[in-house]
């Protein structure tokens, strides 16, 4: 397979020398801006409150995880440590030294009346769940996406992002909990979960199975398309951005190649499935995200006598932005997008990889979730935020509010910068040659990102058009299609239709969410019940 793989790199790559001025990349563009541009107007639709035009799904997205974190007592805080002994391990025998048989429901599929040993189904471990949730969450948004958020809000968009991580964890507490209540587990200990069964099966019980097929069905399609997008487009954009960059590659079609690249890489992970998806995150995730963090951790302490300085302009910038950003209320929906891209905490969709989790427990598998958000957004875009804004305090590199789009014009040269070549220039200001590692991190990040939502895209495909291997096949190709789509088009058209896309879910899932939270502190009472009598025991 890589004889295969090397033969087909020395024949793409000539292409590039011979392509034309309006290359295959600018083509592939110009066709997909429109629509990209269509449908984040449509998401991204404002209400006016008090003269300021708010997004509806950022209201909502705000709403719900303010009402989690107060409902459940800060779970955010107050279940950390439980969280970190569930995924470490400490409470496992709980999990499996007893046998709990209940009835398969019977919709969506299942098998009426056949009886499911709850503590053996399922197809990974805690670790794994977590990891290959992560890997879909810690990506190129916590590299391109702070440094898009930076841009357009100043360093005070860093300040609402860390809010809206700290509220995302009781969001990703409660969906992943009723991930794992309500899936459905077939006859060969495949598992189906996600927001498509606890929205139908959930709403079902609450004398609600009409909205809940309703909700199940608009989620699932457009889980499909964040697929497409933010899990997809915007990993392949960045990498591609990030490898031309280093290499100099330049022609017409140097996007497209690279993509196609990148599909046959991931194409040949997603073939196995989710045990082969969650076999490979696991090795991946904590090794790219531990370089990333390492270089971080290097310059934030070569710049520690700054760090104040820097905190104080992310706090500062929150409540008094710099001219031309819009105002207060601009800073706080340029962190709250970009938080809600990056950890997805209220999209539903990491429920999915947590849904295949092994484990009797629902709410054990809840609190392991909410590590996300802290990890994904409190903890590594922090960390990217806190390199820039050095990198402008060391070199006066560009002003803030000076954005055009997604990118910013650097004093210096003239030239404009976004996304992922930004942060790659802060890193690289400080630790010489890193952009090399730095494109290899960001490949790793890339490819990961892909796999892990390339299952969460499937899952949704399967829900909507049977679980067959043609209706999986059909998927693939397509998902690999948008892989190269995503290497092809620029990062403003990648970002708007991503960016939609992902936000887009919040819809369904949040008014299912709302309605369904009851059942998550079931759960909780539950399992902390068991946990006590466990420990008596020992």
């Amino acid at each position: 397979m890589k004889y295969r793989l090397l033969a087909l790199i020395t024949f793409l790559f000539p292409l590039l020398s011979s392509a034309q001025e309006k290359g295959l990349d600018e083509k592939v563009n110009d066709a997909f801006m429109p629509f990209a541009s269509w449908w984040e107007g449509f998401v991204l639709t404002p209400i006016s409150i008090a003269g300021y035009n708010l997004p509806i799904v950022l209201i909502l997205l705000i709403i719900g995880a303010t009402f989690f974190t107060i409902t459940f007592k800060f779970p955010n805080i107050t279940k950390f440590g439980l969280a970190i002994n569930t995924v470490r391990g400490k409470y496992d025998e709980l999990d499996h030294h007893s046998v709990e048989k209940t009835e398969l429901s019977a919709p969506d599929g299942d098998l009426p009346g056949t009886i499911k040993d709850e503590s053996k189904e399922g197809e990974v471990s805690h670790f794994q769940a977590l990891a290959t949730a992560v890997s879909g969450t810690v990506g190129l948004g916590n590299i391109a996406g702070v440094a898009v958020a930076i841009a357009l809000g100043g360093p005070g968009a860093t300040f609402w992002m860390i809010v809206c991580g700290l509220i995302g964890m009781s969001t990703k507490f409660v969906e992943c909990t009723l991930g794992v209540k309500y899936r459905d587990v077939g006859p060969d200990g495949t598992v189906y979960g996600g927001p498509m069964y606890y929205l139908s099966k959930g709403l079902k019980e609450r004398g609600m199975k009409g909205l809940g097929k309703v909700l199940a069905v608009i989620f699932a399609i457009l889980c499909v398309g964040a697929s497409f997008g933010g899990g997809n487009a915007f990993q392949s954009n960045q990498a591609a951005v990030q490898l031309s960059t280093m290499l100099s590659l330049e022609g017409g079609a140097t996007g497209v190649i690279i993509g196609i690249i990148l599909a046959i890489l991931v194409g040949i992970v997603i073939i196995g499935g989710i045990k082969k998806i969650a076999s490979v995150t696991e090795k991946i995730v904590p090794f790219m995200a531990g370089v990333y963090v390492l270089a971080s951790l290097i310059i934030i302490f070569a710049n520690f006598e700054y760090i104040g300085d820097a905190f104080g302009m992310i706090i500062g910038g929150a409540f008094t932005p710099a001219a031309g950003l819009g105002g207060i209320v601009g800073v706080i929906i340029v962190g709250f997008q970009r938080a809600a891209f990056s950890n997805e905490a209220g999209a539903g969709s990491a429920a999915i990889a947590h849904s295949a989790v092994k484990t009797k427990y629902p709410a054990s598998e809840g609190v392991v979730a909410l590590l996300e958000p802290f990890i994904d957004t409190v903890v590594i875009c922090t960390m990217t935020a806190l390199v820039i804004i050095f990198f402008n305090m060391d070199v006066g590199a560009f002003d803030y509010g000076n954005a055009v789009g997604s990118t910013v014009l650097l004093n210096e040269s003239g030239a404009y910068v976004g996304g992922v070549d930004l942060t790659s220039m802060a890193y690289d200001s400080v630790i010489p040659g890193f952009r090399y590692v730095l494109t290899i991190a960001i490949i790793l990040f890339a490819f990961s990102t892909m796999i892990s939502w390339s299952y969460y895209g499937l899952q949704s495909w399967k829900y909507l058009f049977g679980r067959g291997k043609t209706a999986d096949i059909v998927y693939k190709v397509m998902f690999l299609l948008f892989v190269v789509i995503g290497a092809a088009a620029t990062l403003d058209a990648v970002i708007k239709f991503s960016d939609a896309m992902i936000l887009a879910l919040v819809f369904p899932n949040m008014i299912g969410l709302l309605f369904l939270f009851p059942r998550v502190r079931e759960e909780m009472d539950k399992y902390l019940t068991d946990i006590k009598n466990f420990v008596k025991s020992k």
